[in-house]
């Protein structure tokens, strides 16, 4: 839908590129999210039991992904107001995805090293890795914004 709206006034929207590029890096932070809440589903929905130093890893980072994101938000909500306030909120998305990083690294270790089942450890894993990936798209869809308010 962005794309058919973008062809349309392309003519007179200099950075259509960007646009569709940040569209689509914010698109993936859902395609991400998707498959966190698949994985999660089929834990529950088999009764595995997940460490209680596990759940609350998982919490930890969620809820820095979830600041992350918020972050990307505010800085688009800042295009129209002029760069300085874009690339300021820009740079909180970047220090909220560093903080992530660190709460990846220490979750992931605490999992591999935790007496779970194989099965469970995996989904666990693949759980934090598309959470830190959210993140990492949240940073680079800031990068663009930073591109975008340049040029709007």
């Amino acid at each position: 839908m962005v794309s058919l709206e973008l062809a349309e006034i392309g003519a007179i929207l200099m950075s259509r590129e960007d646009f569709l590029r940040f569209t689509n890096l914010t698109s993936e932070i859902a395609d991400f999210s998707e498959g966190i809440a698949f994985r999660l589903l089929e834990i529950m929905e088999k009764q595995w039991n997940v460490p209680l130093k596990v759940k609350e890893g998982l919490m930890e980072l969620s809820s820095g992904v979830f600041e992350t994101v918020s972050k990307l938000r505010e800085t688009a909500m800042t295009l129209s107001y002029g760069s300085t306030k874009t690339l300021e909120k820009a740079r909180e998305v970047e220090t909220a995805e560093h903080i992530v990083d660190d709460l990846y690294r220490e979750l992931e270790l605490e999992i591999i090293s935790s007496q779970t089942e194989i099965p469970v450890l995996i989904l666990l894993r693949d759980v934090t890795r598309l959470l830190e990936d959210a993140a990492d798209k949240a940073e680079d869809a800031s990068d663009v914004a930073r591109i975008l308010s340049f040029t709007i």
